[in-house]
């Protein structure tokens, strides 16, 4: 392809998804606490408000004196440091498995995970509504992949039948969906792999910090290793830092350590970050009353959305899109929000089904009821507009 090709396929693809109503762009945001440019941000995923808790931001910075700025190379080089593997083994503690393993981001956990574990002679069958990352790291892999109907039990067992009796298979689903927030059915898959000789792998983003008895997700300690051997959680969500890690039997973390590429071939979460994460444990350990505030403000949400008759999902977690349907009608919103002082993320395809747009409202321990009523006031004068 010459030069002037190529610049003909960019303006091309520029101009259809500029024509699709599709282009995205980034805004700068300018944060204080709570807010984002002087916006309450009711968009973001700081599930707890940790993201800018002082103590999360002093042990980060101690982390960075003690340790340097950047861990310098791999964590298979000379980049695992004595903070790392104190990490690891916290965060292993925390969800009940004996070992746990740090990537730098969740995408790069779940690529060199499935990556790792599969081929081109492994069936994958995945939710489909499950995020990008395990969507392409099936498609890394080479695996024979196929989606079943979202949270449907019966699809799975039907499509696990029917694979070869000889062939590894591996059940694949998010923990809360992105997109949806509503809640896997962990015990279900759990017990419908197991009939039929699969693995289950869960990545619970959305659930660690938030649901479980001690903040330990939707896996966690109520469901083991036996049950659920592959369990992927983030760091950037409702612990308020950066990375993720995978958890897991001592088999498993070996396995990656010698075969996830993502893991072997990036350099080491900067040694501030882990240092942070672990400040953040102990806040969560500490102060389980951020999560009873968080889920009492769920509750209200709910209660007075429904009050408005406002199309909520069926979603019990921080996240409560409105399904609106229209890209452009969802775009509307969301800018009639911004000007009334209120970050809301607009969702449009290819990110959730077509015909499915929604804003996607999320909730943290940070907010409070006066910021949730302005929000639903917002809400309830655009649900009267005449369209």
């Amino acid at each position: 392809m010459r030069h002037a090709e190529w610049s003909t396929l960019l303006a091309e693809r520029a101009h259809l998804q500029r024509d699709r109503g599709l282009w995205r762009e980034r805004r700068l945001q300018r944060r204080h606490p709570g807010r984002s440019n002087n916006l309450r941000d009711f968009a973001g995923n700081d599930y707890l408000g940790l993201a800018q808790e002082p103590r999360l931001a002093e042990a980060q910075a101690e982390g960075a004196r003690r340790f340097g700025a950047g861990a310098g190379a791999s964590h298979l080089v000379s980049g695992h440091l004595e903070v790392h593997e104190a990490l690891e083994e916290r965060l292993a503690a925390w969800v009940g498995r004996p070992r746990a393993l740090l990537f730098s981001t969740g995408y790069m956990a779940n690529l060199g995970t499935l990556q790792a574990l599969c081929d081109a002679g492994t069936h994958v069958f995945q939710d489909r509504l499950n995020h990008a990352s395990l969507l392409d790291g099936a498609r890394l892999a080479g695996a024979r992949s196929r989606r079943f109907h979202h949270r449907d039990l019966d699809d799975l067992d039907r499509l696990l039948a029917r694979a070869p009796s000889e062939a590894r298979r591996l059940v694949v689903s998010d923990g809360v969906f992105s997109m949806d927030g509503d809640i896997a059915d962990v015990a279900g898959l759990s017990a419908t792999s197991a009939r039929h000789g699969a693995w289950t792998m869960i990545d619970d983003a959305h659930g660690l910090g938030v649901l479980g008895p001690a903040g330990d997700g939707c896996v966690g300690r109520l469901h083991g290793y036996d049950a659920v051997p592959v369990l992927v959680g983030t760091l950037g969500k409702a612990l308020g830092t950066a990375g993720a890690f995978v958890a897991g039997s001592e088999a498993l973390i070996d396995h990656l350590i010698q075969f996830a590429r993502p893991y072997a071939y990036t350099t080491a979460q900067p040694p501030g970050v882990a240092a942070a994460t672990l400040k953040a444990l102990d806040v969560l350990a500490a102060e389980p009353e951020r999560r009873e505030r968080l889920h009492a403000l769920i509750a209200y949400f709910r209660h007075e959305a429904r009050r408005l008759v406002l199309p909520l999902t069926n979603s019990v977690t921080p996240i409560q899109p409105l399904r609106l349907g229209d890209s452009q009608r969802t775009l509307h919103w969301a800018a009639r929000l911004r000007d009334s002082g209120l970050l809301v993320g607009a969702i449009r395809p290819p990110t959730v089904p077509r015909g499915e747009a929604r804003l996607r409202i999320t909730l943290s321990a940070a907010h409070t009821c006066d910021d949730i009523d302005m929000l639903l006031e917002a809400l309830a004068r655009l649900a009267e507009e005449v369209v």
